[in-house]
């Protein structure tokens, strides 16, 4: 069972708070390995998870909600307790639900301990320099929705452990699999070697439904703006698009993921791949 410390708090001033100073250094968080989760559903669902937590910042109406979780922690959690108002002052802007917690990113599993978990027909994403925090996360909550094996974070991009990415996934980011590659392109490639379908999301090319997607796939997303890199899309095995009607240019990339993936599941499944979500595959239009 966990030892619960439960101090009140009045300002920042204290070591143990550096992390809900910091919040504005990402790269700083990511180097210490510990990230900021905020909102009530995605700090319960925090403590409901494996990863470490060292600490929360709450109001004493969150921490009496969330006192069973906390108290079936195993670690030792330190809980800061303050008024919403007194909370919104420290950190700088109104709190989402009055609760943040820091927890602790736990050494991230390999792309190959990734797939060989994941039952075949097998489903990555790939992140190409998507820079929104909030679209990161909408697409982690989404990979986690259509259980992708992996979400791949390439060189460039936002961080999926960035504060307002976590939020947006609603705290799905705690059970996915998220290697960091040091070559999207070269990882993309040994994927196709492997059998992987690379499917590149762009504004010109097949619609998604004319695509080939039943095998192992790996959706592709790119950059909100510029879309993805000219190295990453020449090894990809097919650009696959979302017609749009006249004057409507693109989806947002969060968007266009969710319409993605389920169109790779949903051929995957009408192929026979077992539904661990329990839906029959009959469920799922053509």
């Amino acid at each position: 069972m966990s030892l619960l410390h439960v101090e009140p708090v009045s300002d920042l001033d204290a070591p143990a708070l550096a992390p809900y100073r910091t919040m504005r250094r990402p790269a700083e968080h990511e180097r210490l390995g510990i990230f900021v989760a905020e909102g009530g559903h995605v700090v319960r669902r925090l403590l409901e998870s494996t990863l470490p937590v060292a600490s929360l910042l709450l109001t004493p109406a969150w921490l009496e909600a969330l006192r069973p979780e906390l108290t079936a922690r195993a670690e030792t959690i330190a809980a800061f307790v303050a008024p919403e108002r007194v909370l919104a002052e420290l950190v700088g802007f109104r709190l989402h639900q009055g609760v943040m917690a820091v927890g602790r990113i736990l050494p991230r599993p390999t792309l190959d301990d990734a797939l060989a978990r994941a039952p075949r027909p097998r489903l990555v994403v790939a992140l190409d320099g998507v820079t929104n925090p909030e679209n990161v996360g909408g697409i982690l909550r989404t990979a986690a929705s259509f259980e992708a094996a992996a979400v791949l974070a390439g060189e460039t991009g936002a961080s999926p452990w960035l504060r307002r990415a976590v939020r947006n996934s609603m705290g799905t980011v705690f059970r996915l699999a998220l290697p960091r590659v040091g070559s999207l392109a070269a990882t993309l490639g040994t994927l196709r070697e492997r059998g992987f379908t690379v499917v590149a999301a762009t504004l010109t090319g097949r619609a998604t439904w004319e695509c080939e997607l039943d095998r192992d796939c790996c959706v592709v997303l790119g950059h909100e703006g510029y879309g993805l890199r000219p190295e990453v899309e020449a090894v990809c095995d097919l650009a696959a698009t979302i017609p749009m009607p006249s004057g409507v240019d693109s989806l947002n990339v969060a968007s266009a993921a969710a319409v993605l993936l389920y169109e790779v599941r949903r051929q995957q499944r009408a192929r026979g791949a077992p539904c661990r979500s329990g839906l029959p595959t009959r469920d799922l239009p053509r």
